[in-house]
């Protein structure tokens, strides 16, 4: 796609259609306001692992299109700053994982001076990590206050009845019919975090069209016993 730098490619999944908002309604407003060309800075935003962070990121481009780029530095940092080169002439860029380079000298200097560049023409800057800029670890300490001017967003934990709830949401995008009785049984058989549960329904809608099966509770025990070691 032409908003990546790198030949990678958005999750079809990740669109803010298919993100539960409970919790980070004012979050979610806030990026959908930026992918449509509100004016600002951009944001930060914070939260452990599978809280949804890669998902907003995407989705914030999905939106935007051609006038932003997603950069995934748990993937992309080995190939080095120079991708950073000239970013500053899309109006929005959406950096994930920034605390995977959170200790390197090089990126820092990198990023201190994208930022600059993106302020002076008006540009929007999107990043995620798992912790608020202060609380980041940056190596330069004006990277870590330049990057505290951005609006910071702290995302919301689910609890089980929203995990239920997202896992719902997902299989609708998906056109899968996924019962409360279905949702309870994932949790109670899987690991509970949002990326273990999304990836078991990936497979679960991958085995339900292969066998022309809808999702019970007796299927979904079928394809986790297939799973299981012998």
């Amino acid at each position: 796609m032409s908003q990546l730098v790198l030949p990678l490619r958005l999750a079809d999944h990740a669109v803010f259609a298919s993100f539960l908002e409970v919790g980070n309604e004012t979050l979610v407003a806030t990026l959908a306001g930026i992918a449509a060309g509100d004016a600002g800075q951009g944001c930060w935003l914070s939260g452990a692992k599978a809280t949804g962070k890669t998902h907003l990121l995407q989705a914030v481009c999905e939106r935007a299109g051609d006038r932003s780029v997603y950069l995934p530095l748990n993937i992309l940092a080995e190939a080095g700053t120079g991708m950073l080169d000239g970013l500053a002439t899309r109006e929005l860029v959406c950096i994930d994982d920034v605390d995977q380079i959170a200790e390197a000298n090089d990126w820092n200097v990198a990023l201190f001076n994208l930022f600059n560049e993106m302020q002076e023409v008006g540009g929007q800057l999107v990043i995620a990590a798992r912790s608020a800029p202060r609380e980041c670890g940056f190596a330069l300490a004006d990277l870590a206050s330049r990057m505290s001017r951005l609006p910071v967003f702290q995302l919301h934990v689910l609890d089980e009845q929203q995990r239920v709830a997202a896992l719902q949401l997902r299989a609708r995008h998906r056109g899968l019919e996924l019962p409360d009785e279905t949702a309870a049984y994932m949790l109670r058989r899987s690991r509970r975090d949002m990326a273990s549960l999304y990836e078991l329904l990936d497979k679960l809608d991958l085995e339900a069209l292969r066998a022309k099966r809808r999702l019970t509770i007796p299927f979904v025990r079928d394809v986790l016993q297939q799973e299981s070691p012998s």
